[in-house]
C-alpha cells in the first residue's frame, strides 16, 4: 500500500510594492504670502510707533524688532516684504541696503 502524502500547496506571494508611501512636502509657491504680509504687518508697525515722517530704521532696530521675532518662513520672505513696501512706496532703502526711511505716503498710510 502506498503512502499518500498530504501535498501542502503554499502560495507563495511577492511582497507589494508599497503604494501608500509618506508624499513629500508641496514646494513653496508664491501663493503662499501670508508670511511676506506678517512681516510687511510687523515692518509698518514699528514705523507706526515713530509716526515721524523720515524715521529711520537702522539694521540694530531690524534685529531688535524683527529679526529676533520672526519664523523661518518669515524671514525667507523678509526681502521680498522690504521690496514690496519700497515698490509701494512706503518706505525707501538708504544706499546702504539696510537702512529704511519711511516717506510720506508711508506715513499717510497710518
Amino acid at each position: 500500500m502506498k503512502s499518500t502524502s498530504e501535498k501542502k500547496y503554499f502560495t507563495t506571494t511577492k511582497a507589494l510594492p508599497y503604494k501608500n508611501k509618506r508624499k513629500s512636502p508641496p514646494k513653496s509657491t508664491a501663493s503662499d504670502v501670508s508670511p511676506k504680509n506678517e512681516v510687511k504687518e510687523m515692518f509698518m508697525q514699528w514705523f507706526e510707533k515713530n509716526k515721524n515722517v523720515g524715521s529711520i530704521m537702522s539694521k540694530a532696530d531690524v534685529v531688535q524688532n524683527i529679526l529676533t521675532k520672526i519664523n523661518a518662513k518669515q524671514e525667507d520672505a523678509m526681502a521680498s516684504a522690504i521690496n514690496d513696501l519700497k515698490t509701494e512706496g512706503l518706505i525707501e532703502v538708504q544706499e546702504d541696503g539696510v537702512t529704511l526711511v519711511l516717506t510720506q505716503k508711508g506715513f499717510d498710510s497710518f
